[in-house]
Formats: structure tokens, sequence, C-alpha cells
């Protein structure tokens, strides 16, 4: 009988399955919206996840009882606490197969990773970093954010570009486009008027505008350039934690660039890995091409005892094509 693996993403904005056989060859799909228990609550979670894996199972016209492995990247999973009621709600899919568990940030990582080790680091809405070294030991951050000094998501960006727009309107930075950029975004009659809808809730910039500081920061404005290159040292700073953690400083290993912020601008990027390369001369960039989704699939093998190094290209290949098709 041929055997299958059933990876599973679960995202704060959208979520994903695919099933993939013995070959690497991707032979079922499955899409979702958010199923984050941060974001749709737990029941959320349960609905979302039998969704995507029931379509990808159905999709494929395969039995349960062919899954051999099964690897699950859920986002908002931080915590240890939370293990066994993410677990909870992974066996009611009735599968007999063994299940891996891990945040999204870490199937982003063995998606992008050639041997499946080295350092995650997320860049999207908002950030996160994990780490994995050869034996599989992990090190991470907190997935805390502000709270817990972890900034550099798209979120954070554009908060920091609203500070710098209002240092600048009480004289106390230097002046920036960006102030015309968000006026002419939120339709704000001026400065004054901007500052003062966004601090009564008339007015909002969220995440959504973060493409607004890359493009006024490739127009030549100081602020906006300032504000990347923050970012990347703030992103720098996660990914050093973890190194540090998991000892890597004096290895050669890739640090996989995950998330839509870094398709802003390469800056971004190559701030990042300036900082990090201080601290470990080895890293080296790679950026995530390949749906994280992909990583799910191969922790599934690697639950079954299946080596997935040399089956990771074909599922990243076959999984793009299907991933077109599918939407």
């Amino acid at each position: 009988m041929t055997h299958y693996f059933l990876g599973v993403d679960i995202g704060a904005t959208k979520s994903h399955a695919l099933l993939a056989d013995e070959t690497g060859q991707v032979v079922g799909f499955g899409l979702a919206g958010p199923g984050s228990y941060e974001v749709v609550d737990w029941e959320g979670l349960q609905a979302v996840l039998h969704i995507v894996a029931e379509q990808a199972v159905a999709s494929a016209g395969i039995p349960k009882a062919a899954i051999a492995g099964a690897g699950f990247g859920i986002a908002g999973y931080d915590w240890p606490c939370l293990w066994d009621r993410h677990m909870e709600i992974i066996g009611g899919l009735g599968l007999s197969a063994p299940c891996g568990l891990v945040n999204d940030t870490l199937i982003g990582l063995m998606a992008g990773a050639t041997e499946g080790w080295g350092v995650g680091v997320v860049a999207g809405t908002g950030s996160n970093c994990y780490g994995r070294d050869r034996e599989g030991r992990e090190g991470r951050v907190t997935g805390g954010g502000v709270m817990f000094a972890e900034y550099a998501g798209g979120s954070d960006l554009v908060n920091a570009a609203v500070q710098a727009v209002a240092l600048a309107w009480t004289r106390r930075g230097p002046a920036t486009r960006l102030t015309e950029v968000f006026r002419a975004h939120v339709g704000a009659t001026d400065a004054e008027d901007l500052l003062e809808g966004l601090y009564l809730h008339r007015y909002t910039l969220g995440s959504a505008a973060a493409p607004l500081v890359f493009q006024t920061a490739e127009a030549g404005d100081m602020a906006a350039q300032d504000l990347i290159r923050w970012a990347g040292r703030e992103l720098g700073s996660l990914v050093i934690g973890v190194i540090r953690q998991l000892h890597f400083e004096a290895l050669n290993f890739e640090v996989v660039q995950i998330g839509s912020l870094f398709k802003g601008s390469p800056a971004l990027g190559e701030t990042l890995m300036a900082t990090v390369q201080v601290v470990a001369p080895g890293a080296r960039a790679v950026r995530l091409t390949a749906p994280p989704v992909v990583g799910g699939v191969l922790l599934g093998m690697e639950q079954a005892g299946v080596d997935y190094r040399p089956l990771r290209q074909t599922v990243i290949a076959t999984a793009q094509k299907f991933l077109k098709r599918g939407g």
C-alpha cells in the first residue's frame, strides 16, 4: 500500500493542507481562512483544521488509514501549556499516524532550509523566530510581540512610521514624506488632522500600510530608510537570540526569511544579515519561496521515520503547481 503524508499550515490569515505520496508527489490540497486560536478561538481552530484536512484527503481520494505521518504548523502555538489542547483538536481528525506539532515558523524553516535545520525568522503582520539544530532541538523567541520586546512585523513598522510623523510635526525629529503619504492614504486634511484622527481612532493605519513605508524609502526619504534599517536590526536581534540558544555561532547555517515584509526592500534582509553575521559569520540568507505548508509535509515524513531530504524538491515543485490550480 502506498503511504501518504499530511502537512497542515494553520495561519492567522489563511490555512493550507497538502497530502504527498512516498515519492514526494503532492496529490491532495485543502484551503481555508485563518485558523489560529488567537484569531478565531479554539472552536474556529477545530473547524478550520477539519476543513483543510478533509479537503486534502477528499481531493486525493485516499483513506485516512493510508496516511503514515502528519505534521502540523500552527500559528499561536508558542508555549508548552498549549500542547494538550492543540493535540486534542488534532486527535479529532481520526488519524492513526504519528503526528508532529510545531509553531508555524518551524514549518517555514523546514520548507526553506536545505537540510531542514537553521533559523527561520518571520516578518509579516507580526514577527517570530524559531531555530532547529541537526538533532531537532529547538530555540525560539516568545512570539509575544511588543510585550516581550519583539518588534519589526508590519504592524510595528507602521507604528514606528507614525511615531516618525509625530516627531516631525512636533519638531522633535526630521521632516519626512511619510506625513504626506499617510495623510493622503487616510484622507486627512493635514498633518494635525492626521495625528488627531489617529489618536481619536477616526483614522487607522495597520500592517496593510507597511508597503507605503517601503515605497517612501525607495523614493529617497531618509526617515523611512532609517525605519527599514531599524526593522532589520530588530529582526536580527531575534535571530541572534536563537543562535545563542542553539550554539550556532561558529557554524555555517541558513537563516530562512519568511513573510511578506521581506518583499518590501532588500535593505530589510541585508540589515538583518549584517546584524546576525557580527555574532555568526557563517550565517547565510535564504528567502522562502516554497509554500510553508511544504514544511508540514516534511515534518509528517519525519514523524514516520522517513528521510525527507531527497524528496524535498519534489514536494516543493508539485506543491507549487497544486496551489496555483487550487488557489
